[in-house]
């Protein structure tokens, strides 16, 4: 029993030669039980070789998938009784009787012991091979407990290395390739995609598909694998997607690509929420294994730990990039506004501005029409922010270019309605008050369109008088009419 004393593969790989060598076996073969498929696959034999062998046979075919399915021993069976490849073997080898042992561990089957003989084995014979069966039983299942141990080392050490290449950058786009090459080597798929879910949108979008030039996809929840998974939460794992109804065919013809295998499982965050969606197509193996999808699910909490990471620090910089942009925004539009009242004899002007928002709607202005005039403009555009600012800014310009050539308040506050509301796109309009100081009369022209009314405080009497005249807001009615007060 010395082949029984290894403790790798080279153990496994000895048991049907010694079979041969030391116990009268014409033939013997080893195979071993994989889950998986659901059947044995040969892994060694001794002895006679035979012509057109299968090397996989399922459970419940043939003398060695009866014996897996029964979990019982055969001996001396002629094997052309069990029909197929059983007899063609038996036909091209000349090997007449079976004997074959189900290798068992903890009451599960791991494997199977066949020999072929052409003569009967007599009693004494099947008396050692069924105790060399039961002590191979035994040492396989110890050599496949270090091998599975010998797994779960690489995969917690593959899963660590995947760990630390996706916390290795804050970049959204590399970070993607990243999930998509740790995917593709580990799992062997031919094509890969990463979707990351718009729960705004209620869709997916791509930004990388490994195999598929980087096109950006776009799909509904709900829709096709993706979206299904993203909207349910299950995993998909098929070795014919065409045999899905709900998978869209489409992709293929425009891509011109075939889809067999397919594996598609949700990243889900700790809390539970789905961040994304990863695919994966044609398995190099044929199809994709339950070990597979058990891989990319204990990578599904990194991933989606990374991407958040990701999110934010792009976020943070977007944010970063905006508020320099809303300050450079405010100085430019600071310096649209006078940096101080002009001096005028006889007049005491001071002025003070304090917008809530980095920009916004809210203009001042001291127009000189002459020695003796004063225009002062007091204006509040619709709502906050950077739209606001740009139509401040145009009336700026507007109004400047406009008192060039008018000197009626009226027809001034009319010019400037009837452009306003032609040229705004977004349905802004403002309130605007226009007074007209005559410094030689010590008179004050006004027009009030639609503003707070100032208020007017005599000297002496302290009588108090609000500027109410003038019409509507500007930009908001065509024709509108104003009064002079």
């Amino acid at each position: 029993m010395a082949a029984l004393t290894g403790r790798g593969e080279d153990a496994i790989t000895s048991l049907a030669g010694t079979l041969v060598s030391n116990f009268d076996a014409e033939r013997a073969e080893l195979w071993l039980w994989d889950t998986t498929s659901n059947s044995s696959h040969l892994t060694d034999f001794g002895g006679l070789k035979g012509e057109h062998r299968l090397e996989y046979v399922p459970a419940g075919t043939g003398a060695i998938g009866k014996v897996t399915a029964n979990k019982k021993s055969i001996e001396n069976i002629v094997l052309s009784t069990f029909g197929g490849d059983d007899m063609e073997f038996s036909r091209k080898t000349g090997l007449v009787y079976i004997t074959a042992y189900p290798l068992l561990a903890q009451g599960q089957i791991v494997g199977v012991l066949a020999i072929y003989t052409r003569e009967e084995a007599h009693t004494d014979l099947l008396l050692w091979w069924q105790l060399y069966a039961e002590l191979s039983a035994a040492k396989l299942s110890n050599v496949l407990t270090f091998q599975e141990k010998d797994r779960q080392i690489n995969k917690l050490s593959v899963l660590f290395e995947a760990t630390r290449l996706l916390n290795s950058t804050l970049d959204l786009a590399e970070l993607l390739e990243l999930i998509l090459k740790i995917a593709r080597s580990e799992v062997k798929a031919d094509r890969a995609s990463v979707f990351l879910v718009d729960h705004r949108h209620n869709e997916l979008w791509s930004i990388v598909a490994s195999g598929l030039d980087h096109q950006e996809i776009r799909i509904p929840f709900g829709a096709g694998i993706a979206g299904r998974v993203a909207s349910t939460g299950e995993i998909i794992n098929v070795e014919d997607a065409y045999t899905l109804p709900f998978f869209e065919s489409s992709f293929d013809q425009k891509l011109n690509y075939k889809t067999k295998s397919l594996l598609c499982l949700p990243i889900r965050h700790h809390s539970g929420t789905i961040v994304g969606v990863v695919e994966l197509l044609n398995s190099q193996s044929g199809r994709f294994s339950a070990e597979d999808a058990d891989f990319l699910s204990r990578l599904s909490g990194h991933m989606a730990m990374a991407l958040e990471n990701a999110r934010l620090h792009r976020d943070a910089l977007e944010k970063q990039r905006h508020e320099k942009e809303l300050g450079l925004a405010r100085s430019i539009q600071r310096r649209l506004l006078p940096p101080s009242p002009p001096v005028v004899p006889g007049y005491e002007i001071a002025v003070l501005s304090d917008p809530c928002y980095h920009v916004g709607g809210d203009y001042y202005d001291f127009l000189n029409l002459g020695p003796q005039s004063l225009l002062l403009v007091i204006a509040d555009v619709q709502g906050k922010g950077i739209s606001s600012a740009l139509v401040m800014s145009n009336l700026q310009a507007t109004l400047r270019a406009l008192v060039m050539h008018l000197h009626s308040l009226e027809v001034l506050a009319f010019s400037l309605n009837e452009m306003l509301y032609n040229d705004s796109q977004a349905g802004k309009y403002l309130s605007l008050f226009l007074g007209l100081v005559d410094t030689r009369r010590n008179l004050m022209h006004y027009i009030n369109a639609g503003h707070v009314p100032p208020i007017l405080v005599r000297a002496g009497t302290g009588e108090v008088k609000l500027l109410e005249e003038g019409g509507t807001v500007i930009g908001l009615f065509p024709q509108a009419d104003y009064r002079r007060g």
